[in-house]
C-alpha cells in the first residue's frame, strides 16, 4: 500500500473519533462558561391572554401563526380560525405573533387578558428558507439555481416514492413514470443525462444523510421507504453553483428531502385514511372476438375458431383497490420536540397477483441542552415492503397475441389449458416473484455553538437494508412444468459520518458566513443467490421446503454471488458574502477521494463561484410595483462517479480451453490457463460536469406573481468509457479510460410563473407553470456509433435501437429508414451511401427519445371550505420505439392466427410474408399532455360543529389521478422508458410489453385531535 493511501486511509479512520473528541471537548468547556443563574425565589403570577389573529386584508383567521412568549419558551399556535391561548408569567411579558408571508409583530400583554391581532403581508418574508446543502439560507440569498417544494404543493393521488410528488412541479427536473406497476422505479434526470452509462439519477439527501443508488432488491424503487406523508419540503439544485458543495456527487443535480419536525408549544395527532380505485387507462386496441373473424381470413389465415369471446386484456388486468393508513404524533414542550408516523400502504396492481404492501414508521426529535447551545437532531426511519409481482412480460405478450375466440375458462371455472398455446391464466397460477425487504435508515445531528459566531455539527448516519427475493415456478402436470426455486439474498450497508463547522458574522453592512468540512462515506453491497429444480407435486409451497426439490446441479444450479464496497473522503468549503443585503456571492470547493478510482487520480477538486444582485433593494426601485428583482450568474464544476467497482485493476480469467490451456503431464486434466481479461488503468479519473448559469427572480404587485428565467450550458467531459485498445495486439480486447475529447452537452432555458391571489370576498386562487426548452448533444465520440437498446421479440435478437453519435442527442433511434414496400410487398428502406444494397452502414439518426421541451400548468382555487387543485404535464420533440407493435403487430403474424392491432393491416399493399425488422416504421411521435392530478376537497368549520375543541381539523376529499392523456402514441402510455441496457450503455425510449398505466380516484379523510 503506498504512502498516500495509507494516509487517506488513516485519516479517515481517524475522524469519527475526532468528532467524538472534539464534541465532548466542546461540550465540557459550555457546560463551565455557561452555568445557569441561581433560579428566581419570587412567585409570579400567570395570566392566560386569548384571542384571533387574522389577515389584514381579508379578515379570515389564519391558521398556523405561532404565538411566542418573547425570551422564555412559552408558546402557541393558532387553530384552523385562527385563535389561540396562551399563559404568560406577568403583564410585562411581549407576544410575538409571527406567519411566513406576513410581517411580525410584537404585543406588550400589559393588564389584557384578550389580544386581537391583524397580520399584514409582507412581501419580504416570502421569501422562505430553503435547504441548500449543508446548511439552510433565505430564498432571497440564493445565488443558484434552487427550486424549493412544500408539502402543499406536492402531487396528490397514490403515491409511491418523492419523485413522484415533484413530477411537473420544477423547471427543468424531467421524472417519467416509466411502467404503470405500484413500487417500480421512476426515471429522473435534472437538464438532462449528462454520461453515456453513468445514467442521469440525481444524488438524494435525506435530513443531510446522501444516499447511494443502488437497488434494495428485486425491481423495486430503492426510494419506495421513504412515506410520502413524512416529507416536509423537497429543494432541488440544479446548477453547479449549487452542488457542487456536494462534489463528485453533484453531476447529476442534489435533491434535498427534509421530513416534517415537531414544533414547541403543541400537541397534535392527526390520522389520515385513503381508499383508491385504479383500472387500466389505455387498453391496446387488439382485435375483439368478431373483428378478428373477419380480420385472419382477409390476410389468407386459416381461422381457428373455438367459439369464444374473451378480451384477454380483461382477463389478467381487474379493478385495483389501494389503502393508505397514516397516523402522526407531533410537538412538544420546552426544549424537546417530537414527530412520529406510521404508514401503512396496501396497494393492488391493476395486473392480476401484483401486491405491493408497505409498512412505514418513523420518529423525528429534537433536544437542546445548556441555554439552547446544544442542539442534537435524531432522525429514524423503519420500512418494511412486501412485493408479490406476476410474470408481466410474458403475461401481457400472451394476453395481446392470444387468439380471442379461446375460452379463457373450461367448463368447471378452472383456466382452460390448450396444447398449442399458454392461457396467461394459467402462468398467472405457477409463476411468482415475491420479494421482502427491510429497510432502516436514521442519522444523529448534534450541532454545537461554541460562541455566538462558531457552530460545530456531527453528523452520523446509517442506512442498511436487507432483502429476500424468491422467483417460484410451481410444478405441474398440464402443461408440464418441473417447477424451480430461486432465492437471491440482497444486503445493502451505507454509513455516513461528517463533521463541519460554521461561522457567521454581521458587521456594518456586511454579512458573511464559512463553512468547512469533512465527510467520509462507506457503502458496502453483498449479494448471494441459490437454486433448486425438479419440485414434486404437492401442496407444500417450494419456498416453505427448499429441500423437496430433486434436481441440484451446478450445470442448472451453480450457487453465485459478489460483493463490493465503495469508500468517498472529501474535504469541503464554502463562503456566502453578503453587502447591504443587495450584492450576494458564494464560492464553494470540494476535494473527493474515491476508491473506485486508479491510485494516480484518487482525488478530484471541484470549485463553483456564483454572484447575485437584488436590484429590487436599489434606491432607483423603491415605489415600483416590482417587489422582487435579482439577478443570479454563476459557474461550477461537479463530478461523477457512477461506474462499476475495480475498473482500474486488472481482472484475470483462468479457464481450461483450446486456447488457454496445455498438458503439463501424459494425463489427467488439463490445468487452467490465466489470462487477462482487464487491463489495469490507474490514470482513470472523475467524469467532470461544468455548467454555466444565468438567471433571473422577480416578483410583481407585492409579491402576488413570481417567476424566474434561467439559462444554463452543462457541458460533461473525461466521459468514462470502456473502449477498444488502438493497439490490436492486447492481452485483453477492451479497457476503460476517460475519452479527454468526447462531450454531452445540454443546454436550454427555463421558465416559471405563478400568480396567487385573495379576494375582498374571500376567494384564493393560483395559477402558474413552468416550461423548459433543453438540447442535448454527443460531440468527439472515439466511435462512429455506440450501440444500445437491445430489440426483444421473435427474429429482432441482436438487433439494436439507440445510438450514440457525434453531432446527435443522448437516446438517438439509430436505425434504417423504412419507405414502403416494393411491388411484392416487401418493405424497402433508404439506401443512404449509394452502394446499391441496404446494410446497417445505411442506419439514419431517426430522432431523439429526449424531449426538447417540457411543460407543466397548475390552477387551484379555495372559498371557504372548499378547495379545488389540478396538474398537467408534457412533452414534446421526443420520439418513441415501440418495441411491442414491431414484434406482435403486422400482417405476417395475424396470417398465423395470432392477435394483432389493425396497426398490422394500415399497409394494403404489404405481402403476408414480409418481416418486420428494426427500422422507422415503429418510431412513433412520444409528444402529450397528461391530467396528472385533480384534487376536490372541504375542510368543515369544526367550530360551527362545536367540536373544535376535540376535532380541530376535519377534511374530505376525492382526487383523480391520470384522467386523461393526449397523444398520438397508440401504445399503453407515451411516459414509457423499458431498460434495454447494451453492456451498461443506457437506453431511452423504448416500449417493449410495458405495465400498462392506471387511471385512479382516490377517496381521502383527515382528521386531527
Amino acid at each position: 500500500m503506498n504512502q498516500k493511501l495509507l494516509q487517506n486511509r488513516l485519516l479517515a479512520l481517524s475522524f469519527p473519533k475526532l468528532s467524538v473528541f472534539i464534541l465532548l471537548f466542546s461540550l465540557l468547556g459550555v457546560d463551565v462558561g455557561f452555568a445557569k443563574n441561581q433560579p428566581n425565589t419570587f412567585k409570579t403570577v400567570d395570566i392566560t391572554v386569548k384571542g384571533k389573529v387574522s389577515d389584514a386584508e381579508t379578515g379570515d383567521g389564519l391558521p398556523g401563526v405561532s404565538v411566542t412568549a418573547k425570551g422564555s419558551t412559552k408558546g402557541a399556535v393558532t387553530d384552523v380560525n385562527g385563535e389561540y391561548s396562551i399563559t404568560v408569567s406577568d403583564g410585562k411579558a411581549v407576544l410575538v405573533f409571527s406567519y411566513v408571508g406576513y410581517t411580525p409583530q410584537e404585543i406588550t400583554v400589559g393588564g389584557q387578558t384578550q389580544i386581537n391581532i391583524q397580520l399584514k403581508s409582507d412581501s419580504k418574508t416570502l421569501s422562505e428558507v430553503v435547504v441548500v446543502g449543508y446548511g439552510t439560507a433565505k430564498k432571497t440569498d440564493i445565488t443558484g439555481a434552487v427550486k424549493s417544494v412544500r408539502s402543499e404543493e406536492f402531487n396528490k393521488g397514490i403515491i409511491n416514492s418523492p419523485e413522484q410528488l415533484l413530477q411537473g412541479k420544477v423547471a427543468g427536473v424531467n421524472v417519467t413514470s416509466a411502467s404503470g406497476e405500484p413500487g417500480s422505479a421512476q426515471n429522473i434526470s435534472i437538464r438532462g443525462p449528462g454520461g453515456v452509462r453513468t445514467g442521469s439519477t440525481p444524488l438524494f439527501v435525506v435530513d443531510g444523510l446522501a444516499l447511494d443508488n443502488s437497488g434494495t432488491g428485486g425491481a423495486m424503487n430503492p426510494l419506495t421507504f421513504l412515506n410520502p406523508q413524512d416529507i416536509e419540503t423537497i429543494d432541488v439544485l440544479k446548477d453547479a453553483s449549487a452542488t457542487a458543495i456536494y462534489g463528485a456527487r453533484g453531476a447529476n443535480g442534489v435533491v434535498l428531502i427534509t421530513t416534517k419536525k415537531g414544533k414547541a408549544g403543541t400537541s397534535s395527532m392527526n390520522y389520515s385514511a385513503s381508499l383508491g380505485i385504479s383500472e387500466i387507462a389505455r387498453a391496446l386496441p387488439v382485435y375483439t372476438a368478431d373483428e378478428y373473424r373477419k380480420a385472419v381470413p382477409s390476410v389468407g389465415g386459416v381461422l381457428e375458431d373455438l367459439k369464444g369471446n374473451t378480451d384477454w386484456q380483461k382477463e389478467i388486468t381487474r379493478t385495483a383497490y389501494t389503502q393508505n393508513h397514516n397516523l402522526t404524533l407531533g410537538g412538544g414542550a420546552g426544549k424537546l420536540t417530537y414527530y412520529a408516523s406510521f404508514g401503512a400502504q396496501k396497494q393492488e396492481g391493476i395486473l392480476k397477483n401484483n401486491d405491493l404492501n408497505l409498512y412505514t414508521g418513523r420518529i423525528n426529535v429534537n433536544q437542546k441542552f445548556w441555554e439552547d447551545r446544544l442542539n442534537v437532531d435524531v432522525n429514524l426511519n423503519a420500512t418494511f415492503t412486501n412485493n408479490s409481482r406476476p410474470p408481466i412480460g410474458s403475461m401481457i405478450g400472451n394476453a395481446i397475441s392470444t387468439n380471442p375466440t379461446y375460452p379463457a375458462y373450461d367448463a368447471e371455472g378452472n383456466p382452460a389449458v390448450y396444447p398449442n398455446l399458454v392461457n396467461p391464466l394459467v402462468s398467472l397460477k405457477l409463476e411468482r416473484d415475491i420479494t421482502k425487504t427491510n429497510r432502516l435508515i436514521g442519522n444523529i445531528s448534534p450541532s454545537l455553538k461554541i460562541t455566538n459566531d462558531l457552530v460545530y455539527k456531527l453528523n452520523y448516519g446509517i442506512d442498511n437494508s436487507n432483502s429476500v427475493r424468491d422467483l417460484v415456478s410451481m410444478p405441474n402436470a398440464v402443461p408440464l412444468q418441473d417447477g424451480r426455486l430461486q432465492t437471491v439474498y440482497l444486503n445493502n450497508s451505507n454509513s455516513l459520518i461528517e463533521n463541519y463547522l460554521t461561522y457567521t458574522k454581521d458587521f456594518n453592512n456586511n454579512s458573511f458566513s464559512a463553512l468547512v468540512g469533512h465527510s467520509f462515506q462507506k457503502i458496502f453491497l453483498q449479494g448471494r443467490s441459490s437454486s433448486i429444480n425438479k419440485f414434486p407435486i404437492s401442496d407444500i409451497d417450494p419456498i416453505y421446503n427448499p429441500g423437496l426439490g430433486q434436481e441440484l446441479t451446478l450445470a442448472n444450479n451453480k450457487p453465485s454471488g459478489f460483493a463490493t464496497k465503495n469508500e468517498l473522503q472529501s474535504f469541503f468549503s464554502r463562503l456566502n458574502y453578503s453587502f447591504k443585503d443587495k450584492y450576494l456571492l458564494t464560492a464553494t470547493v470540494r476535494a473527493d477521494g474515491s476508491s473506485k478510482f486508479g491510485a494516480n487520480n484518487k482525488y478530484g477538486i471541484f470549485p463553483s463561484f456564483a454572484a447575485g444582485w437584488r436590484i429590487s433593494e436599489e434606491e432607483f426601485m423603491k415605489g415600483s410595483r416590482i417587489s422582487n428583482l435579482k439577478l443570479r450568474a454563476g459557474w461550477g464544476q461537479t463530478g461523477n462517479q457512477e461506474i462499476p467497482s475495480k475498473i482500474t485493476q486488472a481482472l484475470f480469467t483462468s479457464t481450461v480451453s483450446a486456447s488457454t490451456s496445455y498438458p503439463l503431464t501424459n494425463t489427467g486434466p488439463f490445468p487452467a490457463g490465466t489470462t487477462y481479461s482487464r487491463l489495469a488503468n490507474p490514470d482513470i479519473q472523475w467524469e467532470v460536469s461544468t455548467q454555466t448559469n444565468i438567471g433571473l427572480d422577480f416578483g410583481l404587485f407585492n409579491g402576488a406573481l413570481t417567476g424566474a428565467v434561467d439559462y444554463f450550458n452543462k457541458v460533461s467531459s473525461d466521459i468514462l468509457l470502456e473502449v477498444i485498445p488502438s493497439d490490436p495486439v492486447q492481452p485483453a480486447g477492451t479497457f476503460w479510460t476517460n475519452v479527454k475529447d468526447m462531450n454531452i452537452t445540454n443546454k436550454g432555458l427555463e421558465i416559471e410563473l405563478a400568480y396567487r391571489q385573495k379576494t375582498a370576498s374571500g376567494i384564493n386562487y393560483g395559477i402558474g407553470g413552468n416550461t423548459t426548452f433543453i438540447r442535448n448533444k454527443v460531440t468527439n465520440s472515439p466511435y462512429s456509433v455506440i450501440p444500445s437498446g437491445s430489440a426483444s421479440g421473435s427474429g429482432l435478437t441482436s438487433a439494436t435501437i439507440n445510438g450514440y453519435l457525434s453531432g446527435e442527442p443522448i437516446g438517438t433511434f439509430f436505425l434504417r429508414d423504412f419507405t414502403g414496400f416494393d411491388d411484392k410487398g416487401l418493405s424497402t428502406y433508404r439506401d443512404t451511401d449509394g452502394d446499391g444494397i441496404v446494410t446497417d452502414k445505411d442506419r439514419i439518426a431517426a430522432g431523439s427519445a429526449l424531449p426538447t421541451m417540457q411543460y407543466n400548468f397548475f390552477g387551484n382555487i379555495g372559498y371557504k371550505g372548499f378547495d379545488l387543485v389540478v396538474n398537467f404535464n408534457g412533452i414534446r420533440g421526443n420520439k418513441i420505439y415501440d418495441n411491442t407493435a414491431n414484434s406482435n403487430f403486422y400482417k405476417l403474424r395475424l396470417s398465423k392466427g395470432i392477435n394483432t392491432t389493425p396497426e398490422a393491416v394500415q399497409y394494403a399493399n404489404e405481402s403476408v410474408n414480409n418481416a418486420a425488422p428494426v427500422s422507422t416504421r415503429f418510431l412513433k411521435d412520444g409528444a402529450f399532455l397528461r391530467l396528472n392530478n385533480m384534487a376536490l376537497g372541504y375542510s368543515f368549520n369544526t367550530k360551527a360543529l362545536g367540536i373544535d375543541k376535540y376535532i380541530p381539523v376535519l377534511r374530505l376529499s376525492v382526487t383523480g389521478q391520470n384522467l386523461f392523456v393526449i397523444t398520438k402514441y397508440n401504445g399503453y402510455d407515451p411516459e414509457v422508458n423499458t431498460d434495454r441496457t447494451i453492456n451498461g450503455i443506457s437506453s431511452y425510449g423504448i416500449d417493449y410489453l410495458s405495465y400498462p398505466k392506471a387511471k385512479s380516484i382516490i377517496f381521502g379523510l383527515n382528521v386531527s385531535f
